[in-house]
């Protein structure tokens, strides 16, 4: 790694908002997806928005979309394009982080702009904020959200993120359809950091890992039984990660049962007494709102609240 890709640990720097009319482009860091390009540029378009397809995506290489070769140009080329107001990830899956020693953080900090992703994409935005420093979405992703016709507020939650009409001192809605779940009460600030649980474990011990000093952990995960879960937290734990954490916001943890999850959350954070927050949906669920990952924000558990305490796009003067 180079002396330019040291981390930076400061509050994280917003990023360009999506104009209007803007052009968003679509990468395949992780495993392949048949796209229905027609269908994808009409649903944009129907939105205001066009539409640019990296090359990637519509490559195959076993469980790869294309070789780490073509994802890695892929993703610098997005970000280098100064007509590319924000990158949309197709799928999760698998082979982000294959990625991440092959980085070039410099150019993606000249370049800063929305990057938006979950799942596997965790290994990007954990890397992203700690070498990069700007803010990026866990969000909704092009097939299985956004072509998948996932219920509101799936997408009116990304594209108020993305355009800025969620400001500083915004109390970040939730549906009042799917009641959150006071785990621990209390109030903490701090960076919003995490992701996919499993592919925060997986970056332990590595350069990549997450930064988790003073920080709100989210953390959200599919096809993982209880025990495992239970496995993942504790690795964390022992790695010393959640010694230094300041709160906890708990997605969608899909194929969980709620009260063994609710449980294991309340076994493994109480003798932290810090606030946890637990039901959101954000993850490998429907609806899937978007996070801001690395921004400044404030989690009040008891009042199950979250909001902003910085804007994380920068609207144009």
């Amino acid at each position: 790694m180079s002396a330019s890709n040291t981390p930076t640990y400061c509050e994280s720097m917003p990023v360009p908002a999506l104009p209007v009319e803007g052009l968003i482009g679509v990468i395949a860091p992780a495993g392949p997806a048949t796209l229905d390009a027609h269908k994808a540029l009409q649903w944009m378009q129907a939105r205001g928005y066009s539409l640019k397809v990296f090359p990637g995506v519509t490559a195959k290489e076993g469980y790869l979309a294309g070789s780490d070769e073509v994802r890695l140009n892929d993703l610098h080329a997005a970000f280098a394009d100064p007509q590319v107001d924000a990158i949309l990830c197709l799928r999760g899956g698998y082979g982000s982080p294959r990625l991440l020693d092959g980085i070039d953080f410099d150019l993606l900090r000249r370049n800063a702009k929305p990057f938006v992703g979950y799942s596997d994409i965790t290994a990007l935005h954990v890397a992203i904020s700690r070498y990069a420093g700007f803010v990026t979405f866990h969000g909704a992703m092009l097939n299985a959200d956004l072509l998948g016709n996932k219920q509101q507020p799936t997408e009116s939650s990304l594209f108020r993120m993305l355009r800025g009409q969620l400001k500083r001192g915004s109390v970040l809605p939730h549906p009042a359809a799917y009641p959150l779940v006071t785990i621990e009460p209390g109030i903490a600030q701090g960076r919003l950091m995490g992701g996919n649980l499993s592919m925060i474990a997986a970056t332990l011990g590595t350069p990549y890992e997450l930064d988790a000093e003073g920080i709100i952990l989210f953390i959200e995960d599919v096809n993982e039984p209880l025990y495992r879960i239970d496995r993942l937290l504790t690795h964390l734990r022992l790695a010393g990660k959640l010694a230094t954490i300041g709160g906890v916001l708990v997605g969608d943890v899909a194929g969980v049962d709620g009260q063994a999850l609710q449980a294991l959350l309340k076994q493994t954070f109480a003798p932290l007494r810090i606030p946890v927050l637990a039901g959101w949906r954000s993850g490998h669920c429907d609806p899937n709102l978007t996070l801001p990952l690395g921004a400044m924000v404030r989690l009040d558990a008891g009042n199950q609240e979250l909001r902003l305490e910085q804007d994380v796009v920068l609207l144009p003067l």
